[in-house]
C-alpha cells in the first residue's frame, strides 16, 4: 500500500493520543498545510482522532475532526490510511494499536522507544508482511534526525562507534548540579518544577529511557536484532554534588552517556554516567539537548545535536515520517530486512581499556592512602591524578574523601583491584566507580 497516487490523493492520518505531541502534530499539520501538502506531493488531512477523554482541553480544536472512542476502530477504518500511535508504553493499547494497524495495511508512526526497544522486530516483521511502512523518527532524539541519518545519510558505512546523550532529564539534573551547585535531589525537584522530569522520574534517572533509545540506535548502526535486555544500564542516582565539583577540578563534566561499540563475537551496549574530557563535543550538550557522536569508517566522526524532546520538536519528526510516507520512501525497519538483522551476542566481553574515576571514603589516618595505591599498582591499575577532599569540619581521623583518575585499564582489572581493597578494611565501602569517556 502506498499513501500516495498519482493523482495526489489525500493522505488520510489517525492520531492516537493527544497529549502533548498529539497536540503538537495538529498544530503543524493546520499551520503548514500548504508547505507539507507541496513537499509530500499530496495533502496530509486528518481522518481521525482518538484518546482517553474526548472533552478536556488540550490547546487546539477537534471538531472538525471525526473521533473515535476507541483507538483500534481508527487503526481498522477504512477511512484511515497511516496512523500516528502517541500512547506510549511498550504493552497493552499502544501495542494493539500498532499491530492492528499494521494487521489492516494502514502505514503507522510512532514516537514509542519502549515498543520498539521490546518489539521491534516482531513489528517490523509484520510491516515487511503487509508491505508497509513503520516509521519511528520521533522515538529516539526528538526533532534530531538521527535515524534517517543513520539508515540513509551513512548507509555507505560501517558504523563502529556510537557515544550519545540520549535523555534531557538526565542532561538537565547534571547540569543544574554542576552550574548552580545543588545537590542531586534537588536538581530533580527543579527538574520536576519545570516539567523536564515527570512525578515519577524512575524511567529517565534510572537510564531506562536511554537503554531504550540506545537497543534501537544500535540495531540500526550494527545491523543486529534489537535487544533491550543486553544494554548495561546504570542511572545517575550514584552522582554526588562533590563527584560534579571534582570532575569540573580535574577537566571534565559528568554526563549520562549511551554508548554501543562493535566487539569481537558482538556488540557492547551501556548506558552509564561518565566523565567526558571538556573538549569533547559531548561535553557541551547543556540543559534538556541531546547529541549523537558516530564514527564510521568512511565518512570518519559525525555529530547530530539538538532539542531531544517536547512538543515542537517530536511532533515536527511525527510530520516528517509522514511527508516520507507520502512521498512514497520504504525503507527497512532498521536499515536491513528482519530476516538479515544479526542475533546479536550479548555475552560478548569488554576488554577495551578506558581510565576510571574512584571515589574513596576513607579514615584519615597514616598509611591508609598508601595502602590503597599499592593494592591498585599490585593489581595493574596506575594512578594518573589524586586529591584529598577533607570537608570543611574534618576532624582528625574521621573518613574523607579521596578521588582517583587511573591510567586506562580493562573493567576487570578495576574490579579485581577494588575487591583487594574491600577486602583489607581499610576503606568505609566500597568506592564508587565512573568511566572516564576518550575522545
Amino acid at each position: 500500500m502506498s499513501g500516495k497516487s498519482k493523482s495526489g490523493k489525500p493522505i488520510r492520518v489517525g492520531i492516537a493520543g493527544l497529549g502533548t505531541v498529539g497536540a503538537g502534530v495538529i498544530k503543524i499539520l493546520t499551520a503548514q498545510a500548504d508547505l507539507l501538502s507541496a513537499r509530500a506531493g499530496c495533502p496530509i488531512v486528518i481522518g481521525g482522532v482518538s484518546a482517553r477523554s474526548k472533552d478536556q482541553d488540550r490547546g487546539v480544536d477537534l471538531s472538525a475532526y471525526p473521533w473515535f472512542d476507541d483507538c483500534l476502530d481508527m487503526a481498522a477504518s477504512d477511512d484511515i490510511d497511516l496512523v500516528m500511535e502517541l500512547i506510549g508504553g511498550e504493552e497493552g493499547v499502544a501495542r494493539s494499536l500498532v499491530q492492528t494497524a499494521l494487521e489492516n495495511g494502514k502505514h503507522v508512526v510512532t514516537a514509542n522507544k519502549a515498543l520498539l526497544a521490546h518489539h521491534g522486530v516482531e513489528l517490523a516483521r509484520l510491516a515487511e508482511t503487509k508491505g508497509v511502512v513503520l516509521a519511528y523518527e520521533a522515538a529516539v532524539a526528538g526533532g534530531i534526525p538521527v535515524i534517517k541519518g543513520l539508515r540513509e545519510g551513512l548507509t555507505a558505512n560501517r558504523i563502529d562507534r556510537m557515544v550519545a546523550i540520549l535523555n534531557g532529564t538526565c542532561n538537565f539534573v547534571l547540569s543544574l548540579m554542576e552550574d548552580e551547585g545543588v545537590s542531586f535531589d534537588a536538581a530533580v525537584k527543579q527538574a520536576q518544577d519545570v516539567g523536564f522530569a515527570e512525578a515519577d522520574p524512575t524511567t529517565d534517572i534510572g537510564g531506562f529511557d536511554a537503554a531504550h533509545k540506545l537497543a534501537i540506535l544500535a540495531s540500526i548502526a550494527f545491523g543486529t536484532r534489537v535487544n533491550f535486555d543486553a544494554v548495561d544500564i546504570q542511572g545517575i542516582d550514584s552522582i554526588t554534588a562533590e563527584d560534579i565539583e571534582a570532575a569540573k577540578e580535574l577537566g571534565y563534566r559528568i554526563k549520562l552517556i549511551a554508548a554501543a561499540q562493535r566487539l569481537d563475537g558482538g556488540c557492547l551496549q551501556r548506558v552509564q554516567p561518565a566523565l567526558v574530557p571538556l573538549a569533547h563535543p559531548l561535553a557541551l550538550v547543556s540543559g534538556g539537548g541531546n547529541a549523537i557522536h558516530l564514527e564510521g569508517d568512511w565518512v570518519g566522526a559525525v555529530e547530530f545535536g539538538g532539542p531531544g524532546a517536547g512538543e515542537g520538536p517530536t511532533a515536527s519528526a511525527v510530520v516528517a515520517d509522514t511527508v516520507d510516507i507520502a512521498r512514497g520512501l520504504d525503507v527497512p525497519v532498521f536499515g536491513i530486512p528482519v530476516d538479515d538483522l544479526v542475533a546479536e551476542n550479548a555475552s560478548a566481553e569488554d576488554t577495551s581499556q578506558t581510565a576510571f574515576y574512584l571515589r574513596f571514603q576513607m579514615a584519615d589516618q597514616k598509611g591508609t592512602i598508601a595502602a590503597v595505591t599499592g593494592l591498585l599498582a599490585e593489581n595493574d591499575i596506575s594512578i594518573e591524578t589524586m586529591i584529598q577532599r577533607p570537608e570543611r569540619d574534618h576532624v582528625e581521623g574521621a573518613n574523607m574523601p579521596v578521588i582517583v583518575i587511573t591510567y586506562p585499564s580493562t573493567r576487570q582489572a578495576l574490579t579485581k583491584a577494588i575487591n583487594a581493597i574491600e577486602e583489607t578494611g581499610i576503606v568505609a565501602s566500597r568506592p564508587h566507580v565512573i568511566r572516564v569517556e576518550s575522545l
